[in-house]
């Protein structure tokens, strides 16, 4: 008889990064500064553009939704796992962990369809310049952020309700510092090949054609580039999209690092120190990288500081 689905598993085990007790004041101390920095550097572009009228444009108003994801994807993860270093517990509720599936999956999700729109929206200053405002209008914005929002928001309920429905046995230790929802599928007694072709499928609409969207954009933005003649504009041109281009390379390159590394090497613990990177180092780095190559985030920003001071 297949077993039913276990109401008993009350909790799991985070193993987390390291089994040395000596490390764990380390850790504590590397991630609560990187939590703290992520949330510094997010909350600083999300107040220079909500404060300077000059940054209420579609670019900006895009990053400090992206600056939001990033919050809420770095906070889906590290306090949870800084409160079990400290208080030297690796438990996670049920609830916990399936809140913890749906929240991780919500944020990420948002993460990538923000980059895919504001590709597009690279796509449409460079390539349709004098169309750009009647374009990129403040409905359309919004209505492409809500977009983004609700594609998410079913993704992450799809991998939620997936979890929940998985039968666990007498094996709850997951190899990571959260919920991950592949590790999940691993410890499930019960079958899980449906669940992974629902999770490949899914892998495909909201990770492939986004990545897709974003590479036929800058197909056509480098295309629309190189037939201008002056030299300056080039550099403008290319300037623009550089901050963003970077922010895209690293969000993808990390993710499909972890994955790849993950199934190249059995070891379960080094794929969990691998997805530090994007899910920790990631969102740190991005306010910075558009805000160090950007004269009008650091303006903005020094007005700020000014004003306050």
């Amino acid at each position: 008889m297949e077993p039913q689905n276990l109401t008993a598993v009350s909790e799991f085990l985070l193993l987390g990064l390291s089994d040395e007790p000596e490390l764990e004041p380390i850790l504590f101390g590397l991630f609560l500064s990187l939590y703290l920095v992520t949330m510094l550097g997010n909350l600083l572009i999300i107040l220079a553009v909500s404060s300077d009228s000059h940054l209420h444009i579609p670019m900006y108003f895009f990053l400090s939704n992206l600056s939001l994801a990033d919050i809420g994807f770095s906070t889906t993860t590290i306090p949870k796992m800084l409160v079990n270093i400290h208080t030297h517990r690796k438990s996670i509720t049920y609830a916990g962990c399936l809140t913890q599936v749906s929240f991780f999956f919500l944020f990420g999700c948002l993460d990538n369809l923000l980059l895919a729109v504001m590709a597009y929206d690279r796509f449409v200053a460079i390539c349709h310049p004098l169309n750009y405002s009647t374009i990129m209008n403040p409905n359309l914005c919004g209505l492409l952020v809500l977009m983004s929002f609700f594609g998410s928001l079913l993704d992450s309920q799809i991998h939620c309700l997936m979890v929940s429905q998985l039968t666990f046995c007498t094996n709850v230790k997951i190899h990571h510092f959260f919920c991950d929802a592949p590790q999940l599928f691993h410890l499930a007694c019960s079958d899980t090949s449906i669940h992974t072709i629902i999770v490949y499928f899914m892998g495909v609409i909201f990770g492939g054609v986004p990545l897709l969207g974003i590479l036929c954009s800058y197909t056509r933005i480098v295309s629309s580039i190189l037939r201008v003649s002056s030299t300056g504009r080039k550099y403008k041109a290319f300037s623009t999209c550089s901050s963003h281009l970077l922010v895209v390379c690293l969000f993808y390159g990390t993710g499909l690092g972890v994955y790849l590394s993950s199934s190249i090497s059995p070891s379960l613990r080094k794929g969990a120190v691998a997805s530090v990177m994007y899910t920790v180092v990631t969102p740190m780095l991005n306010p910075y990288i558009y805000s160090l190559r950007n004269k009008d985030i650091k303006s903005a920003l020094w007005a700020t500081i000014r004003r306050t001071v």
